[in-house]
């Protein structure tokens, strides 16, 4: 199993088409084998999920992310946990013990309007991004 979390500061990041980097950890037997960080080099959005499969990556643990990146994993084969928050290695500990609070069904739909030149932590109280 190799797994990724939308990474910043060792926490989950909000927005998974805004993220930076992804902290990819490939687990073996139940346990964590092997951990990195690993830069998106300005890849965003839909381009993401084609770069976790290059990646070999099967589970996704995120904050926000809109439909389109959603089908984007779906079709790649990758499992998503959206709506996380937190400390990343606690949020994979969690889903390794099957004890991950997450919202199956987290979206993020209004990018238009507010993701301009900010991030889904900055929207406004009432966002369904969390």
């Amino acid at each position: 199993m190799k797994t990724a979390v939308t990474f910043e500061n060792g926490n989950v990041f909000g927005h998974f088409g805004h993220t930076e980097q992804f902290k990819v950890y490939d687990i073996e037997e139940g346990k964590i084998i092997k951990e990195q960080v690993v830069d998106t080099n300005g890849n965003g959005h839909g381009a993401l999920a084609g770069f976790l499969k290059d990646l070999g990556v099967d589970t996704l643990i995120c904050g926000g992310i809109g439909a389109g990146a959603q089908n984007a994993l779906e079709e790649a084969g990758i499992r998503l946990y959206g709506g996380v928050t937190g400390s990343a290695d606690e949020a994979v500990q969690a889903l390794l013990e099957g004890r991950l609070s997450y919202d199956a069904d987290v979206h993020c739909d209004h990018h238009d309007e507010e993701h301009q030149g900010g991030h889904c932590g900055e929207h406004k109280q009432g966002c369904s991004c969390h």
